[in-house]
């Protein structure tokens, strides 16, 4: 009886939150998930002004473009602005383009020195890089990146469903 309570209990639960249960559980640990409720320390938008993270002048082609490779793919950075024909294309060099996708994923992850590592490649700069019709964006307020109340309403309402169910099972 037991056992059937609870596959009924998580066949109601909607296919959705089961398998993002299941992708978090496979993301690696170093990465910094920007849809987190808890947000990194370093937000240098507010204390130290706004900051940019490039490619280091002095680092190798060989690791600006492992580091590229890698936030283009696992780093899943949106590079079609610096692919032929995109904004961010010219100048078409392996240090423009890696400092584009290095500064979309740091301002995507926290603001933090350590979306901005890339093996030793990046470093953070003060001074816009962005140019033409390039714009190197900048991360949004904490206030305006915040959840809102009602992504998290659905979730709540099955954990409240769950926790009246549980509570009515053991009662019986």
């Amino acid at each position: 009886m037991r056992n059937q309570f609870w596959i009924f209990l998580f066949s109601l639960l909607p296919l959705n939150f089961i398998s993002q249960v299941e992708c978090e559980a496979t993301r690696p640990v170093t990465m910094i998930r920007p849809e987190s409720p808890i947000r990194p320390e370093g937000n240098t938008t507010f204390l130290d002004g706004t900051t940019w993270c490039v490619a280091r002048p002095s680092a190798s082609q060989a690791e600006l473009q492992r580091a590229l490779d890698w936030a283009c793919g696992i780093g899943r950075v949106d590079c079609s602005v610096i692919e032929k024909h995109g904004d961010c294309y010219e100048p078409d060099t392996i240090w423009s383009h890696a400092s584009f996708a290095f500064n979309a994923y740091y301002q995507t992850n926290g603001n933090n020195r350590i979306a901005c590592y890339f093996g030793g490649t990046a470093s953070l700069t003060k001074i816009n890089p962005s140019y033409g019709t390039c714009s190197y964006d900048v991360s949004k307020s904490e206030v305006s990146s915040a959840r809102s109340l009602a992504e998290y309403k659905t979730r709540w309402i099955w954990l409240m469903c769950i926790g009246l169910l549980l509570f009515f099972y053991r009662r019986s």
